[in-house]
Protein backbone atom coordinates (compact mmCIF):
# COMPACT_ATOMS: atom_id res chain seq x y z
CA UNK A 1 0.00 0.00 0.00
CA UNK A 2 0.84 3.58 -0.73
CA UNK A 3 -0.49 6.79 0.05
CA UNK A 4 0.06 10.05 -2.12
CA UNK A 5 0.11 13.00 0.00
CA UNK A 6 -0.26 16.35 -0.63
CA UNK A 7 0.89 18.95 2.19
CA UNK A 8 3.17 16.75 3.43
CA UNK A 9 5.00 19.45 5.29
CA UNK A 10 2.10 21.28 6.78
CA UNK A 11 1.00 20.45 10.80
CA UNK A 12 -1.46 17.90 10.08
CA UNK A 13 -0.02 16.19 6.76
CA UNK A 14 3.58 15.85 8.35
CA UNK A 15 1.64 14.36 11.45
CA UNK A 16 -0.72 11.58 8.90
CA UNK A 17 2.62 10.74 7.19
CA UNK A 18 4.16 9.76 10.35
CA UNK A 19 1.33 7.55 11.57
CA UNK A 20 1.43 6.27 8.15
CA UNK A 21 5.64 4.81 8.33
CA UNK A 22 4.77 3.84 11.94
CA UNK A 23 2.13 1.01 10.27
CA UNK A 24 4.64 0.48 7.71
CA UNK A 25 2.57 1.77 4.65
CA UNK A 26 4.17 3.75 2.48
CA UNK A 27 4.13 7.36 1.45
CA UNK A 28 4.89 9.55 -1.73
CA UNK A 29 4.98 12.96 -0.94
CA UNK A 30 4.62 16.11 -3.35
CA UNK A 31 6.63 19.21 -1.48
CA UNK A 32 8.27 22.66 -2.10
CA UNK A 33 11.17 22.50 -0.21
CA UNK A 34 13.53 19.54 -0.46
CA UNK A 35 15.47 20.42 2.74
CA UNK A 36 12.41 21.13 5.14
CA UNK A 37 10.82 17.93 3.99
CA UNK A 38 14.36 15.84 4.78
CA UNK A 39 14.17 17.59 8.44
CA UNK A 40 9.94 17.01 8.98
CA UNK A 41 9.31 13.49 6.94
CA UNK A 42 12.57 12.04 5.85
CA UNK A 43 11.13 8.19 5.75
CA UNK A 44 8.78 9.20 2.41
CA UNK A 45 9.43 9.34 -0.93
CA UNK A 46 9.73 13.38 -2.07
CA UNK A 47 8.78 14.05 -5.16
CA UNK A 48 9.44 18.06 -5.48
CA UNK A 49 7.36 20.27 -7.37
CA UNK A 50 4.15 22.53 -7.95
CA UNK A 51 0.51 21.75 -6.73
CA UNK A 52 -0.87 23.54 -9.71
CA UNK A 53 1.31 21.74 -11.98
CA UNK A 54 -0.20 18.94 -13.88
CA UNK A 55 2.84 17.19 -14.36
CA UNK A 56 4.00 17.18 -10.64
CA UNK A 57 0.55 15.81 -9.47
CA UNK A 58 0.91 13.17 -12.22
CA UNK A 59 4.07 11.94 -10.82
CA UNK A 60 2.80 12.21 -7.00
CA UNK A 61 -0.27 9.71 -7.79
CA UNK A 62 1.41 7.42 -9.67
CA UNK A 63 1.73 4.21 -8.31
CA UNK A 64 -0.35 5.09 -5.52
CA UNK A 65 -3.46 3.79 -3.58
CA UNK A 66 -5.23 6.53 -1.79
CA UNK A 67 -4.75 10.06 -1.74
CA UNK A 68 -4.64 12.28 1.15
CA UNK A 69 -4.61 15.85 1.43
CA UNK A 70 -3.88 18.68 3.92
CA UNK A 71 -2.91 21.49 1.24
CA UNK A 72 -3.67 24.86 2.92
CA UNK A 73 -5.03 28.49 1.04
CA UNK A 74 -1.94 30.08 2.58
CA UNK A 75 -3.72 33.45 1.03
CA UNK A 76 -3.82 32.06 -2.55
CA UNK A 77 -6.05 30.53 -4.68
CA UNK A 78 -3.73 26.88 -4.84
CA UNK A 79 -6.74 24.93 -3.70
CA UNK A 80 -9.01 26.03 -5.84
CA UNK A 81 -6.60 25.91 -8.81
CA UNK A 82 -5.21 22.24 -8.00
CA UNK A 83 -7.90 20.18 -6.94
CA UNK A 84 -9.32 20.19 -10.64
CA UNK A 85 -6.01 18.26 -11.62
CA UNK A 86 -6.40 16.16 -8.32
CA UNK A 87 -9.61 15.01 -9.56
CA UNK A 88 -8.79 14.82 -13.38
CA UNK A 89 -5.49 12.80 -12.82
CA UNK A 90 -6.96 10.75 -9.68
CA UNK A 91 -10.31 9.39 -12.71
CA UNK A 92 -7.14 9.13 -15.65
CA UNK A 93 -5.11 6.66 -13.04
CA UNK A 94 -8.09 4.88 -11.56
CA UNK A 95 -7.84 6.16 -8.00
CA UNK A 96 -11.04 6.43 -6.12
CA UNK A 97 -10.18 7.23 -2.60
CA UNK A 98 -9.24 10.80 -1.05
CA UNK A 99 -9.47 12.48 2.31
CA UNK A 100 -8.85 16.08 2.62
CA UNK A 101 -8.52 18.52 5.36
CA UNK A 102 -10.83 21.54 5.40
CA UNK A 103 -11.95 24.03 7.85
CA UNK A 104 -15.12 24.47 10.23
CA UNK A 105 -16.85 27.14 8.08
CA UNK A 106 -17.77 25.10 5.37
CA UNK A 107 -20.23 23.05 7.45
CA UNK A 108 -23.59 23.53 7.23
CA UNK A 109 -25.07 26.15 8.81
CA UNK A 110 -26.89 24.02 12.40
CA UNK A 111 -29.50 27.27 12.00
CA UNK A 112 -29.40 28.69 8.65
CA UNK A 113 -30.48 26.29 6.20
CA UNK A 114 -28.85 26.18 3.00
CA UNK A 115 -25.85 28.20 4.18
CA UNK A 116 -22.61 27.15 5.10
CA UNK A 117 -21.25 27.99 8.44
CA UNK A 118 -18.75 30.81 7.28
CA UNK A 119 -21.76 32.75 5.70
CA UNK A 120 -23.76 33.02 9.00
CA UNK A 121 -22.89 33.95 12.38
CA UNK A 122 -21.60 30.77 13.96
CA UNK A 123 -18.63 31.55 12.24
CA UNK A 124 -16.61 33.70 14.35
CA UNK A 125 -13.67 34.78 11.99
CA UNK A 126 -14.18 38.06 10.11
CA UNK A 127 -12.21 36.85 6.93
CA UNK A 128 -13.97 34.52 4.59
CA UNK A 129 -11.20 34.41 2.07
CA UNK A 130 -9.88 30.47 3.09
CA UNK A 131 -13.26 29.15 3.80
CA UNK A 132 -14.59 30.24 0.34
CA UNK A 133 -11.60 28.60 -1.30
CA UNK A 134 -12.27 25.37 0.71
CA UNK A 135 -15.68 25.78 -0.11
CA UNK A 136 -15.06 25.43 -3.80
CA UNK A 137 -12.97 22.13 -3.05
CA UNK A 138 -15.88 20.77 -1.62
CA UNK A 139 -18.21 21.63 -4.12
CA UNK A 140 -15.84 20.12 -6.60
CA UNK A 141 -15.50 17.00 -5.10
CA UNK A 142 -18.85 16.92 -4.70
CA UNK A 143 -19.78 16.69 -8.17
CA UNK A 144 -16.89 14.04 -8.50
CA UNK A 145 -17.27 10.69 -8.99
CA UNK A 146 -14.47 10.17 -6.48
CA UNK A 147 -14.55 8.16 -3.12
CA UNK A 148 -14.03 11.71 -0.94
CA UNK A 149 -14.31 13.39 2.73
CA UNK A 150 -13.51 16.08 4.33
CA UNK A 151 -12.25 16.70 7.49
CA UNK A 152 -13.12 19.57 8.87
CA UNK A 153 -11.68 21.21 12.09
CA UNK A 154 -12.76 23.80 14.29
CA UNK A 155 -9.27 26.21 15.56
CA UNK A 156 -6.76 23.91 15.42
CA UNK A 157 -3.87 24.37 18.02
CA UNK A 158 -1.01 22.46 18.21
CA UNK A 159 -1.01 20.33 20.43
CA UNK A 160 -0.90 15.90 21.18
CA UNK A 161 -3.45 14.06 21.10
CA UNK A 162 -6.50 14.54 23.83
CA UNK A 163 -8.93 11.97 22.81
CA UNK A 164 -12.91 12.10 23.23
CA UNK A 165 -12.73 13.41 20.03
CA UNK A 166 -16.43 14.69 19.24
CA UNK A 167 -17.71 14.19 15.77
CA UNK A 168 -20.72 15.02 13.13
CA UNK A 169 -21.06 14.77 9.86
CA UNK A 170 -21.69 17.63 7.65
CA UNK A 171 -21.91 19.60 10.88
CA UNK A 172 -20.05 20.95 13.66
CA UNK A 173 -20.67 19.26 17.07
CA UNK A 174 -22.33 21.84 19.57
CA UNK A 175 -20.48 23.68 21.70
CA UNK A 176 -17.03 22.68 19.74
CA UNK A 177 -14.31 25.27 20.11
CA UNK A 178 -10.63 23.47 19.45
CA UNK A 179 -8.97 19.80 18.49
CA UNK A 180 -5.80 19.54 18.37
CA UNK A 181 -3.46 19.39 15.22
CA UNK A 182 -2.44 15.55 16.25
CA UNK A 183 -5.97 14.53 17.22
CA UNK A 184 -7.22 16.06 13.58
CA UNK A 185 -4.43 13.83 12.36
CA UNK A 186 -5.23 10.72 13.92
CA UNK A 187 -8.72 11.46 12.73
CA UNK A 188 -8.24 12.03 9.33
CA UNK A 189 -5.94 8.77 9.23
CA UNK A 190 -8.44 6.28 10.50
CA UNK A 191 -10.61 7.85 7.63
CA UNK A 192 -8.68 7.49 5.17
CA UNK A 193 -7.61 3.71 6.51
CA UNK A 194 -11.06 2.07 6.92
CA UNK A 195 -12.94 4.26 4.48
CA UNK A 196 -14.99 6.19 6.20
CA UNK A 197 -17.57 9.43 6.03
CA UNK A 198 -17.75 8.57 2.05
CA UNK A 199 -19.21 11.38 0.29
CA UNK A 200 -19.13 13.62 3.93
CA UNK A 201 -17.47 16.88 5.58
CA UNK A 202 -16.92 15.66 9.04
CA UNK A 203 -16.87 18.10 11.61
CA UNK A 204 -14.41 17.82 14.60
CA UNK A 205 -13.92 18.69 18.10
CA UNK A 206 -13.36 18.01 21.46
Amino acid sequence: MKIAVLGGTGRVGSKVIQQAIDQQIKVKALVRDKDKADALIPKAEHVVGDVRKEEDIQTVLHDCDYVFSSLSTDKTDTLSQSTPLVIKEMNKQGLKRIVTIGTAGILNSRYEKGKYRFETSESKRSKTFAAEEHAKVYEMFRDSSLDWTIICPTYLPDGHKQGDVRYEMDLLPEGGKKITVDDTAQFAFHALMENKFLYHRVGICY
